[in-house]
């Protein structure tokens, strides 16, 4: 009798302490127009609180949080937690149209949801229009238990690799949407806000970090750049791999940190070298671009009593178009079997979709354009689709797709996303790039329906179309299990053989390479209305988009809970 009392006095103390380690973790989001000097001259952004990046939150697993928005720029706005599952919390995805109408000017929303069942990095952003660009910030899901896979490193500090323009981002789209052509190239890269020394006019505000020989620190690194997969390295010093995407991997060492746009990574690095200084540096990884940003970000890594005057090392960089490098690390992560909230991939599959991505174009609305001629090939303008369907919000939406779902409204969006493309041809070849008859696809608002806890594999198949270029595809609600990546096209008799379905990645975004494939699979165990698409910003407006319309489960907890009070109106 003692000892079952003792044990269940252990119990109620273990319930208690799980149930004090949960918090509320609460934060104000003022969006307003910001004046930085960045490249000898004064500009406006727009941004969280005044800073840019915006500011980090830092949550435990389980916790609730609370963001309250209040817009006060000039545009609208919308914020999207990047990564974070939204169990039951869809309302507070953020992405506009798709979840929510955006938050006018003016205006106020208030995001609340529970973080559940994953730790490690992610990132909240704009989900409206570029904003993205200056309005982001790191997102830092700790261990509820305090304990990591690994050894505890000395210190955690975020890494936001990003860019800036030298204009108005809001400007460079309007034009480049009234034009029919693609946006400027951004002006430089940054790590933490922070530009490069080697750019006129910046050398006093550059990223500094300092460490102690000996020590290990965890880069949690987030790639926030609109348009660019970045390269990154430290002189001298070795990486290695524990997590991707909020997601614990086996420990994969590199001297190189590949990053997609929207992806993360926790990166472990030791100061193992030389008391000196040693220069960490971002440079673009791109395949096909006629014109691109060939600037890097530069920062410093400077050991304790280094001497002042101490020159930093260089690191040697790979070319922009190193494939080869971009892809051995891409292909080589993989998840740590057992480690906390991993999952097994799910091996019955319900749906099995084929979904090609690429550019095309649509016929040219002159009374836009000059000369009765848009600014993309063969003057159209520029498009892009999955499965030749180009996604397009209907102009004079009254509700989001989310909120056309829960009032079973019909008009907003239909469900008959293809499972395939509507004619298989040679995807990769480069003679197929400028064939007018596939370049054409129509504009829909279209989602692919879903039984709820149905399980769903995807070949992403990229096209040569307009020649193409790597896509970062983001599925939004879910982390999904990446089989395989390969080139060519995708054969289903023989790439099977590559499945790994014993400790793949998980990811929430996958980076599908130009002239090549990759295959995803998840289970559909959360309901409502899931946008996917290319996390490029130029590629979202074109049309590089879907959705997933999930059913409700069987009851109420495992349903689309009704719409907070204050959710924005169109």
């Amino acid at each position: 009798m003692k000892l079952f009392a003792f044990s269940l006095a252990c119990a109620f103390a273990l319930l208690a302490s799980s149930l004090a380690s949960a918090a509320i973790v609460e934060h104000t989001f003022r969006i307003e127009n910001t004046t930085i000097k960045r490249f000898c001259k004064e500009q406006v952004i727009v941004t969280v609180n005044g800073s840019f990046p915006g500011p980090t939150i830092n949550v435990s697993e389980g916790d609730t949080v609370i963001v309250h928005v209040i817009n006060q720029g000039p545009y609208d706005v919308t914020i999207h937690w990047h990564g974070v599952f939204q169990l039951f919390s869809i309302w507070a995805d953020g992405p506009e149209y798709v979840t929510q109408c955006p938050i006018a000017p003016k205006s106020n929303y208030t995001y609340k949801f529970n973080v559940t069942k994953q730790e490690g990095t992610v990132w909240w952003h704009a989900h409206a229009s570029y904003l993205r660009a200056t309005v982001h910030g790191a997102f830092i899901i700790h261990p509820r238990s305090g304990q990591f896979p690994f050894p505890k490193p000395y210190k955690q500090l975020p890494i936001i690799l990003g860019d800036l323009y030298n204009s108005n981002v809001e400007d460079i789209a309007a034009e480049a949407q009234d034009s029919g052509g693609g946006p400027n190239t951004s002006y430089a890269f940054t790590i933490n806000g922070f530009t490069s020394d080697l750019l006129n006019c910046t050398e006093d505000v550059t990223f500094k970090m300092k460490v102690k020989q000996g020590n290990t620190y965890m880069l949690r690194m987030i790639n926030a750049a609109l348009n660019y997969d970045l390269f990154f390295k430290i002189a001298n010093h070795n990486f290695t791999v524990v997590a991707v995407d909020a997601s614990y991997t086996e420990r994969y060492d590199t001297d190189i940190i590949v990053i997609a746009p929207g992806q993360s990574a926790d990166v472990l690095f030791t100061a193992n070298q030389p008391i000196g200084s040693y220069y960490m540096v971002a440079s673009p990884y791109v395949v096909n671009f006629d014109a691109f940003n060939r600037n890097i970000a530069r920062g410093t890594v400077i050991y304790d009593d280094a001497p002042p005057s101490s020159k930093p090392m260089m690191p040697i960089l790979p070319p922009a178009t190193d494939t080869e490098t971009a892809f051995k690390f891409y292909s080589n992560v993989t998840s740590k079997v057992g480690a906390p909230h991993w999952v097994p991939v799910p091996l019955k599959v319900d749906e099995h979709m084929l979904v090609t991505i690429g550019f095309g174009l649509e016929l040219c609305d002159s009374k836009n354009a000059s000369n009765n001629a848009c600014a993309g090939k063969f003057r159209q303008r520029y498009s892009a689709s999955m499965n030749n369907e180009s996604f397009a919000i209907p102009p004079g939406i009254k509700m989001s797709m989310l909120e056309a779902f829960y009032n079973n409204v019909s008009g907003v969006y239909t469900t008959d996303f293809p499972d395939k493309p509507p004619l298989k041809f040679d995807f990769t070849n480069l003679h197929n790039a400028n064939n007018m008859s596939l370049l054409f696809a129509p504009k829909s608002t279209k989602a692919k329906k879903l039984n709820f806890n149905s399980t769903v594999e995807i070949v992403f198949q990229n096209t040569a179309l307009l020649e193409g270029q790597n896509h970062p595809m983001h599925l939004h609600g879910y982390d999904f299990h990446v089989l395989a990546q390969g080139f060519g096209n995708f054969n289903n008799d023989t790439d099977r053989a590559k499945f790994n379905l014993v400790n793949p990645q998980l990811r929430n975004t996958v980076g599908v390479p130009l002239g090549g494939w990759a295959v995803i699979r998840f289970r559909a165990d959360n309901p409502g209305v899931w946008l996917m698409h290319c996390h490029m910003e130029d590629h979202v407006p074109w049309g590089l988009a879907m959705t997933f319309e999930v059913e409700n489960g069987p009851t109420p907890s495992t349903s689309v809970p009704p719409p907070p009070a204050d959710l924005p109106k169109c």
